[in-house]
């Protein structure tokens, strides 16, 4: 990447505001690209607040853009009226939610997710992040077993068709190769 995350932290922060006085930077491409360790490093670069599409239940027979309509109710609502927003994470690993997070009305907010940038969210910023197929496989297999190959294979290909009709790489404002992120980091 030869933007580094702080120069993209300082860019972001001098957008207008895309949500009430928040700028929304979307963080979207494949499962396995990357885009929860980019999340991860602009975030704390910008010191601004991540939502990942992670922390609502999406399960893998599921539309992969599940999770956005909680989301936006519970965060983007809000955010847009100048008001806080809150949800409860979804803690995959023990099957319940989480207490409730505060996402304070702040300069900027990354969220992360596959649809993250889909059209007509209220982005500032939109970042896709992709790599190799077989790499993020991999990197999925590796995070959450190989019990979930198959299912990743179908969730891809309906994340694929959505990417496709929505042609959101095409309207990104910054394309990155996920494969020079390292994983899980």
């Amino acid at each position: 990447m030869s933007l580094t995350v702080a120069a993209l932290a300082l860019r972001v922060r001098k957008l207008p505001p895309s949500c009430g006085p928040v700028r929304i930077v979307a963080i979207d491409g494949p499962s396995g690209a990357g885009k929860s360790t980019l999340a991860r490093r602009l975030a704390r670069a910008a010191a601004a607040q991540a939502v990942t599409s992670d922390d609502f239940p999406v399960p893998w027979d599921a539309d992969p853009l599940v999770w956005w309509p909680p989301f936006a109710a519970e965060v983007l609502t809000p955010l847009s009226a100048g008001q806080p927003g809150s949800y409860r994470p979804y803690d995959w690993k023990h099957g319940l939610y989480r207490p409730r997070r505060i996402i304070a009305v702040a300069p900027v907010l990354i969220v992360e997710g596959v649809g993250a940038a889909a059209g007509g969210s209220p982005v500032a910023y939109r970042i896709w992040v992709d790599a190799p197929r077989k790499l993020r496989r991999r990197r999925v297999l590796r995070r959450d077993g190989s019990a979930v190959a198959a299912a990743w294979d179908a969730f891809e290909e309906r994340a694929a068709t959505h990417f496709a009709a929505d042609r959101t790489e095409t309207r990104a404002d910054l394309i990155l190769d996920g494969a020079a992120l390292p994983a899980g980091q």
